[in-house]
């Protein structure tokens, strides 16, 4: 794997780490390679229960790297055309649909598909004062990296639309006041918290965690008759967990319940 993208395990948790700090960890080709294995190799590990993505230095993530696309546009190459079908589409989609819980440890900037790849986690906890835009109307593009679903669903339709839009800037507090953000923590203190958070998700029900997170996301797009019917499909399978039946038995004799993830 490209040292642009790093991978570290704590225990049963696995940190993903964009590592292009002098470039603000803006995303070149390979970095978007790497991060795609990366992504793939933590969500096929049964000894990994829980996932925190992070960026190293100053900045979460500010997107594309625009001196390479320019570049490559320049040159005639189809790189810059094919980058949301070949990298972006398959890391959200496999961020999004993950059996196991994610957290994003957004220590400082994020934009673009920065912004996209943490809002595709089910946790963000983002440092103080750090800056926030979708920033593609600003360059002539339009949102990729899973924003146009996931924003609305964080935010809502409306402000999402004009965050969307305008590409305004905002800052941390704005995202936690809006929702985008579940908690703001100093930035020393950022990655210590998604690691503390992460532990605790790795310690549950995963398979139940799985469940959930699918359910969530079938309900997102059906209707209610739907949606019971996905509850009663993926409520069996929890049921029939290990997990499920200690946690009952621990329930009765009360007592703390140990989940497995089976």
């Amino acid at each position: 794997m490209s040292d642009t993208v790093l991978l570290e395990r704590t225990g049963a948790v696995a940190v993903i780490t964009l590592n292009r700090p002098e470039a603000l960890n803006s995303l070149v080709v390979e970095m978007k390679v790497a991060l795609r294995e990366a992504v793939e190799q933590v969500a096929d590990d049964d000894g990994v229960r829980a996932v925190v993505l992070t960026g190293a230095g100053r900045a979460f993530c500010v997107g594309q790297d625009l001196r390479e696309h320019a570049d490559l546009l320049e040159a005639g190459d189809p790189a810059p055309l094919s980058t949301v079908r070949e990298h972006y589409n398959p890391v959200v989609t496999a961020l999004a649909q993950m059996r196991k819980p994610t957290v994003a440890a957004v220590n400082g900037t994020a934009a673009g598909a920065g912004l996209g790849l943490a809002c595709a986690l089910d946790f963000r906890i983002g440092a103080a004062g750090a800056r926030f835009t979708t920033a593609f109307a600003g360059i002539g593009l339009t949102a990729d990296s899973g924003l146009s679903w996931t924003l609305p669903r964080l935010v809502g339709s409306g402000r999402a639309t004009a965050l969307l839009l305008l590409a305004e800037p905002f800052h941390a507090e704005q995202a936690l006041e809006m929702g985008l953000l579940n908690a703001v923590a100093a930035p020393e203190a950022v990655l210590p918290a998604a690691l503390e958070l992460a532990t605790r998700l790795a310690a549950g029900p995963t398979t139940a965690y799985a469940c959930i997170k699918a359910s969530l996301r079938a309900a997102a797009d059906s209707t209610l008759v739907e949606a019971l019917a996905e509850e009663d499909r993926l409520q069996t399978l929890a049921g029939r967990t290990e997990d499920h039946a200690a946690a009952v038995r621990s329930f009765l004799a009360k007592s703390p319940a140990t989940f497995v993830g089976r």
